[in-house]
């Protein structure tokens, strides 16, 4: 619940914001945000996260770990709602906009995960949805159900050991899902405005046990004109047209080994010509240059780190043309994506459960989740400046979300909006 001594502070501060946001273009599209970056160049964000930088809190109807996304005035996000998967939006003073249902949930089963893992997201003009269950839904930006389907009732169960956690990804046609686990994967796309199936390709490859299980979202890339959709699963990182699905490079030799259970958990990251890979559970890092056809494992696959300095679960965040790994026990190391060498490393506090949550970097300053509730703010400057810790008492899995000088982040029960006075 809200401090009461805050209410005037707070309901001012909202009001005020409200007029503000209106007049800026307020874009957080995907979990990762516009660039798949989980950063951002622009604002001035809070360094605590306190009550007396919170703007407004909102309950939530049911567990969700998905990761808030925002375009102009609404917030989006997915839960569950009394056995039922469910989308939501919020304005800019906390008030829930709408909500729609799109079928029976699939309870999540790991103690992180829920049945609403995967985030929503957005082009402005239709929500794309997808939960355990399999169902995968089309909203338009007032909550109308435009279509959906259930992807695993057309396609077959999932056999992921836990909680299905890929989210949609969005080209200028269609909507793509990615599904990866027990030697069926595939990707599919659907016309975003009839659902209609468009394509669908197998992504299928003999690996040891649970090496083909997939928890990463891919990448939508530009390039001459053309899309490309940049996947990472299976011991391989995949290119493919966006427009039909079809294979154009392929790089493998991730698990040499062949050791079992190197289940992909955090997605890959993209500067520039490079894609950063992180795999063997939190133990490897990879760069493979984008580009080239067919088998390009021995030509484009341009360093590798063994060392123990990865990440098993967190996404990586990419900020001023750097990546920023943070283990899954508060280790950060920044790195430079050319080359794959450590610019420095430092550690943000540990406790005695890991950080789940993929971090942000907003305004020079990291911002953290570990799956305990415990939210850490570090400034960021050729090493960590721990600024701010707070135990939320609820569980944090998804990623803080910075846009228009807010920081939204969300727990088990509640979705916050914090800022400077």
């Amino acid at each position: 619940m809200i401090d009461t001594r805050f209410l005037p502070l707070i309901f001012g501060v909202a009001v005020l914001s409200a007029a503000v946001l209106q007049a800026e273009q307020l874009r957080w599209p995907s979990w990762r945000g516009a660039a798949d970056a989980g950063s951002t160049a622009k604002g001035s964000y809070p360094a605590k996260l306190d009550e007396d930088h919170l703007v407004w809190q909102a309950d939530l109807p049911g567990r969700g770990c998905s990761t808030p996304v925002v375009w102009d005035e609404l917030i989006i996000l997915t839960s569950a709602i009394e056995g039922e998967d469910a989308v939501l939006a919020f304005d800019w003073k906390g008030k829930k906009a709408w909500e729609a249902t799109l079928g029976k949930m699939r309870k999540g089963k790991h103690r992180n995960g829920s049945s609403s893992n995967p985030s929503a997201v957005t082009d402005g003009a239709h929500v794309f949805a997808y939960f355990k269950s399999g169902n995968l839904g089309a909203l338009d930006m007032k909550g109308k159900v435009l279509w959906k389907h259930n992807l695993q009732e057309r396609y077959g169960r999932d056999t992921l050991y836990w909680d299905i956690g890929t989210s949609p990804v969005i080209t200028r046609e269609h909507v793509v899902m990615a599904v990866m686990n027990d030697r069926k994967g595939f990707m599919v796309a659907f016309d975003k405005g009839t659902g209609e199936e468009v394509w669908k390709v197998e992504r299928t490859y003999e690996t040891p046990v649970e090496g083909d299980h997939s928890y990463a979202t891919p990448h939508v890339l530009e390039k001459d004109g053309r899309q490309v959709l940049v996947v990472w699963g299976a011991e391989r990182v995949t290119t493919h047209e966006a427009a039909t699905g079809k294979l154009i490079s392929e790089c493998a030799g991730f698990n040499p080994q062949k050791r079992n259970n190197w289940v992909v958990v955090s997605s890959s990251v993209v500067v520039g010509d490079m894609v950063v890979v992180p795999y063997g559970r939190g133990k490897c890092l990879a760069g493979v240059k984008l580009g080239g056809k067919g088998d390009v494992t021995k030509t484009h696959r341009v360093w590798e780190r063994l060392d123990n300095k990865g990440c098993f679960v967190p996404t990586p965040a990419v900020h001023d043309g750097k990546v920023y790994i943070l283990g899954d026990r508060g280790a950060v190391h920044c790195l430079d994506p050319e080359t794959g060498e450590t610019v420095w490393e430092a550690k943000l506090p540990r406790g005695a459960q890991s950080y789940y949550s993929s971090p942000t970097i907003a305004d020079g300053k990291i911002y953290a989740g570990r799956e305990d509730g415990k939210l850490m703010v570090a400034e960021l400057n050729e090493g960590l400046k721990v600024l701010f810790e707070r135990d939320f008492g609820k569980r944090i899995v998804a990623s803080p979300v910075p846009v228009g000088d807010r920081i939204l982040l969300r727990n088990d029960s509640h979705l916050m909006c914090f800022g400077n006075k």
